[in-house]
């Protein structure tokens, strides 16, 4: 693949992850936001110690909500696209949209779902300000490793398919991949500090609007960037449209 390729992709890729993390403002705005003004409500009520607002809620809820989901949606588009160009032609016979969908599906699932699994997303009003570095260096440990077990999958999988085909060099490797994210599970250790008088539907509420924010953010994505990664990848369709059009007028005139 050529720069020029290389450097369009990386602006589609750029774009996409703006369009998808306007979607993604979107549900984090009608969904994770009333359950983070729940969880604030209850820590309001069941603390005496309240520091000085640096900034607003009502900052924090709209344009500041706004600017870290946008910079995080065009960040991931733009790491995502040369990610993309590394797997393109590398990971099977698949079409540039194909390949998209698929990058898009299994980074949601390794670098969120299964991270999440382990160390789920909690509201403000739990955890320990004492275990913040410690809460973050797991979950990143965690996310780092499922990058890494993904990528090992993809690799696996392919040295298999010649003695096992396709189909079973994918199943052996995905329950490989199963496998070593259990195994991961049980050996790094569990972060528990949900109080016990805390709202299980509030907490179940908030895990599922966080859930819900990432699965639109990748799939929006996948759909966008595929779209844009197809037309400036394979042109073709569209150019014999027009050359057909042609032919059709000049034997008209």
């Amino acid at each position: 693949m050529n720069s020029a390729s290389v450097r369009g992709l990386l602006v589609r890729g750029m774009l996409a992850g703006l369009g998808a993390g306007l979607l993604a403002l979107v549900v984090a705005y009608l969904l994770g936001e009333p359950r983070v003004d729940a969880a604030i409500a209850y820590e309001d009520a069941h603390t005496t110690e309240h520091g000085m607002e640096i900034v607003s809620r009502s900052l924090q809820s709209t344009a500041g909500l706004a600017t870290g989901v946008l910079v995080y949606g065009v960040s991931l588009g733009g790491i995502a696209a040369l990610a993309y160009c590394f797997a393109l032609g590398r990971i099977g016979r698949f079409s540039p949209r194909a390949t998209a969908a698929l990058l898009s599906g299994a980074a949601l699932v390794a670098v969120y779902v299964v991270p999440f699994l382990k160390y789920p997303a909690n509201p403000p009003a739990i955890g320990d300000p004492a275990t913040i570095g410690k809460r973050t260096t797991l979950y990143f440990l965690m996310m780092a490793l499922s990058v890494l077990l993904a990528v090992a999958t993809v690799i696996i999988g392919k040295r298999l398919a010649p003695r096992l085909g396709n189909w079973y060099a994918t199943v052996v490797a995905v329950l490989g991949f199963a496998v070593a994210v259990g195994l991961a599970y049980a050996l790094l250790p569990a972060v528990n500090e949900v109080p016990q008088d805390f709202s299980a539907t509030l907490l179940w509420q908030f895990r599922l609007a966080a859930l819900a924010i990432q699965l639109t953010l990748w799939v929006s994505f996948g759909l966008l960037f595929g779209h844009l990664a197809e037309r400036l990848l394979n042109p073709k369709p569209a150019t014999a449209k027009r050359d057909a059009a042609s032919e059709a007028t000049a034997a008209v005139l």
